[in-house]
């Protein structure tokens, strides 16, 4: 996989991942709340989007 995020989209999808994961956890938001969480830590994290590489849109 390419890296198609830049460090800013990056950072600002792991925090909103870890927000969501929190919230899960500390409100009883359920498995799939902490899963919908996952996601964007995951593609912060790893740095590509599978969304993005059809469109050939890049951020970085």
């Amino acid at each position: 996989m390419t890296i198609n995020m830049g460090d800013t989209e990056r950072m600002f999808r792991i925090l909103i991942g870890l927000l969501f994961i929190g919230l899960a956890f500390a409100l009883g938001g359920g498995w799939w709340f902490g899963l919908l969480g996952a996601i964007p830590v995951l593609t912060g994290l790893v740095g590509s989007c599978p969304v993005y590489m059809p469109f050939r849109i890049s951020t970085n």
